[in-house]
């Protein structure tokens, strides 16, 4: 079990008698509040090789021998930790009109319970790195270590750690493909629609399970950076403000207040505005945010730098700990 500590000084009056006189003084004490983390330990190690696995197959660009070879793991692992595991494949169509076969990988643990909750990441990369500042490097693929593969990461180990102590709550893992084939800023003519996280809007309005429902969805994006701050997502703290107060409050009592700010943050069309949108299930985003960036992400978003020279075992810990914290006390 792991114990958090908390001293707070309270005041209190000790009196002492003496042969002349009695005399009341005060003086400081410390009284020590213990909390006691619920969850099994998340482990960081674990989470990282996860991530530095699907970078070894390079980028996975959907309809790549690539992508294809990191699906097929993802799969086996997810079956190797005791999930039942489908696959749902459809074909999407970009902004630019390529026709693409999407496959979302869903892995459910006990499954027949109503009272479900559900984690979520993409797993697809950039087919380009339109904010690379090398104008030739602009239209290669990036490997995503952490705009990708961090989160499937952390999810991984999460389904490890099910495997070994089923939660109470019934969950499903999913990666959702195709997420980061939207229009980049230069993009011309480009004709309407939503065009981001085109996985994610066919799984909202087709399910892998007719009527699916759960209490709540939370999103994992770019979760491994040093030191990364994650703040309160604009389109969360409209769709699901409790669950955002529940991650973030367990967060401070682990200890991981640092990286969860307790302020507002910008409003990001990611994977779940269409889970809460389409599919009504509210979900947040625990997405990383640099204020001083003048994209709102980290300097290497979107870029050929993107690799595992930016995860961090420490933020993959703190990420990891605290969807498990939240996970084992829901009934």
């Amino acid at each position: 079990m792991f114990f958090k500590k908390y001293a707070i000084g309270v005041a209190a009056l000790l009196f002492f008698a003496c042969a002349c006189n009695k005399k009341a003084a005060t003086s400081a004490t410390t009284v020590e509040y213990t909390y006691q983390q619920v969850s099994p330990p998340f482990n960081a190690d674990s989470a990282y090789q996860y991530v530095a696995k699907q970078v070894d197959f390079g980028p996975r660009v959907p309809d790549t021998k690539e992508h294809k070879a990191c699906g097929d793991y993802l799969v086996a692992q997810l079956k190797r930790f005791g999930a039942d595991v489908t696959e749902q494949v459809a074909t999407v169509k970009t902004y630019d009109g390529i026709k693409l076969k999407s496959r979302n990988i869903i892995a459910s643990y006990s499954p027949e319970k109503e009272n479900r909750v559900v984690f979520f990441a993409h797993w697809d990369t950039r087919p380009f790195a339109d904010h690379d500042p090398d104008p030739s490097k602009q239209n290669t693929p990036i490997l995503g270590a952490n705009d990708g593969a961090s989160g499937v990461g952390v999810l991984l180990e999460v389904a490890r750690v099910l495997k070994s102590k089923p939660a109470d709550a019934g969950v499903d893992i999913i990666f959702f493909d195709v997420e980061d084939w939207g229009e980049p800023e230069t993009a011309k003519d480009v004709p309407p629609g939503d065009w981001w996280c085109l996985g994610t809007q066919y799984w909202a309005k087709n399910p892998h399970k007719e009527g699916y429902k759960a209490r709540y969805g939370i999103l994992l994006d770019m979760v491994g950076a040093p030191d990364a701050t994650f703040y309160k997502e604009g389109f969360s703290m409209e769709y699901a403000a409790d669950i955002v107060e529940k991650v973030w409050s367990n967060a401070r009592l682990l200890g991981y207040g640092k990286y969860f700010i307790d302020a507002r943050g910008g409003t990001i069309t990611d994977d779940h505005v269409p889970v809460n949108q389409i599919a009504e299930i509210p979900s947040i985003d625990i997405i990383q945010q640099d204020k001083n960036s003048q994209t709102g992400f980290s300097w290497y978003w979107h870029t050929t730098k993107d690799n595992m020279d930016n995860v961090s075992k420490e933020t993959l810990k703190a990420v990891g700990q605290t969807i498990l914290e939240v996970l084992y006390k829901e009934k």
